[in-house]
């Protein structure tokens, strides 16, 4: 009879060659990831998969991953970064002491790794990473886009709204989520695919009523993500009674998105995001 560690290993290695089919220009490497249990396990996949560009097949018995990806969209160190701020120490990255003390307890192993020369790199990259997105913050262009398009809505210029939703869409595209914070990944987990459908739909609506009809729900979306990820500057959350609807403004003057010039000044400030 086959050793059951065997037979655990193949299994593991038939699971890593069917994961490469679902990823063009794949690669693959084995890597070894730190965690014990079947939710270890579950974690770890989902913070390192990425749909049509990288998936992680984690065997808790051998703690080694198979790590497949599109090697012209992403690479080990983008996919091991996120597992380590899940919690998990791998081969490359240190897990940050906040990530760990929130597993769960069947996933509380051993950190022999921690004074392990190249494993402080996570801890470095991160706080790099974070004190140059302090500057700005890696949502500020996002902002940015979101007063351009709230600005073509004053106007109520069709074309322009559609094109700052474009943009808008690309700014979305454009953040890296390894440069998030955990508490920012959060957040952007959860509103990212929103605001990509909203922006998506402005951009393709006809008409500037169907436009402002999805500029409502990405402004609330929009809202969610600043109140966690402030930007640069004060931020103002209005509301209008006759759309029913709130909106973002850098400034603290009413200039209505949802009637333009037809009633400029209707609404008030009901929060100021500092």
């Amino acid at each position: 009879m086959y050793p059951f560690k065997n037979i655990m290993m193949a299994i593991f290695l038939l699971l890593s060659v069917r994961s490469q089919s679902q990823v063009k220009n794949d690669s693959t490497e084995n890597i070894k990831i730190y965690g014990n249990c079947s939710m270890c396990k579950d974690n770890i996949e989902h913070a390192g998969n990425e749909k049509n560009v990288a998936v992680v097949i984690w065997d808790k018995n051998t703690k080694m991953a198979s790590v497949t990806y599109d090697s012209k969209k992403t690479n080990t160190d983008q996919i091991l970064k996120r597992i380590a701020l899940a919690g998990y120490d791998n081969s490359s990255f240190l897990a940050p002491q906040s990530s760990y003390d929130k597993l769960p307890d069947c996933c509380k192993y051993v950190r022999e790794l921690k004074k392990a020369e190249p494993k402080s790199e996570m801890v470095s990259t991160s706080h790099k990473v974070h004190n140059e997105a302090a500057q700005e913050g890696p949502f500020q262009r996002i902002y940015d886009a979101y007063f351009a398009l709230n600005d073509a809505f004053i106007q109520s210029d069709t074309e322009a709204v559609a094109a700052k939703a474009k943009a808008f869409l690309d700014a979305v595209s454009a953040v890296k989520m390894e440069s998030l914070s955990e508490q920012e990944h959060t957040i952007w987990m959860k509103v990212n695919s929103v605001l990509t459908a909203h922006s998506g739909a402005i951009a393709t609506a006809k008409g500037i009523d169907k436009q402002r009809e999805s500029f409502k729900g990405l402004s609330k979306n929009l809202y969610e993500l600043l109140k966690t990820a402030k930007g640069a500057t004060p931020v103002y959350y209005q509301y209008c009674p006759m759309a029913d609807a709130n909106w973002l403004s850098k400034e603290n003057t009413i200039k209505n998105p949802y009637y333009g010039s037809q009633m400029l000044s209707c609404g008030k400030t009901v929060e100021t995001i500092p």
